[in-house]
């Protein structure tokens, strides 16, 4: 390690593949048997777990946590400090077949903050919101408002996190306008009929 640290910003396991036109930001660590393609990016200070796909032209942020086991297909883009859970699955193909050589590629967004648990599927087409996270094992088919927490198959909302990934005390099912504090942190949010956002 000390050898390949010495010659690149970046590091790569021996085991692991990475196109030589990808690009990959300083401070990353790229670890067995990852594989990452062509005209990938790869933001600095990231960790690719074991086994870990990121395919043609995905884009990923900086500080990016992606655990074992993980394949982000064409189409997906993780901006910065996003986390990303072991085999947590994301589609880019709507109506896949294995004889249709005609698919067209549906993107996906994760956005600044977000977390993806454990063994979630994210169906390609949704944007996660800012600090949205989704709960092990969840599927999600719609798009997930900033700070939101949801969970199920399919995924519904069933609270609101802080940037600091705690619980809000907030009753999600009674909508109302004012304030709440993070009883962790004490950042402090606003509240509106269909929004949450940091004071």
């Amino acid at each position: 390690m000390s050898d390949e640290r010495a010659e690149k910003p970046y590091f790569v396991h021996p085991t692991a593949e990475v196109a030589a036109d990808a690009v990959i930001g300083a401070g990353t660590y790229i670890w067995h048997q990852c594989q990452v393609m062509s005209g990938a990016r790869i933001g600095a200070n990231c960790k690719l777990g074991k086994g870990v796909y990121v395919d043609f032209g995905v884009q990923i942020g900086d500080r990016v946590k992606i655990q074992n086991g993980i394949s982000l297909y064409k189409g997906v883009t993780v901006e910065d400090d996003v986390l990303l859970g072991p085999h947590m699955a994301f589609t880019n193909d709507l109506y896949p077949r294995a004889f249709n050589d005609r698919y067209e590629i549906i993107p996906t967004l994760v956005k600044k903050g977000a977390s993806v648990g454990a063994n979630a599927t994210i169906i390609c087409g949704v944007i996660l919101g800012s600090y949205c996270m989704v709960g092990a094992g969840a599927v999600v088919t719609t798009d997930v408002p900033e700070y939101a927490l949801v969970v199920g198959n399919p995924a519904n909302v069933v609270g609101y996190v802080c940037e600091c990934g705690m619980r809000l005390n907030l009753d999600y099912k009674k909508p109302r306008n004012g304030e709440v504090k993070c009883s962790h942190c004490d950042k402090q949010f606003r509240i509106e009929p269909s929004a949450l956002s940091v004071i």
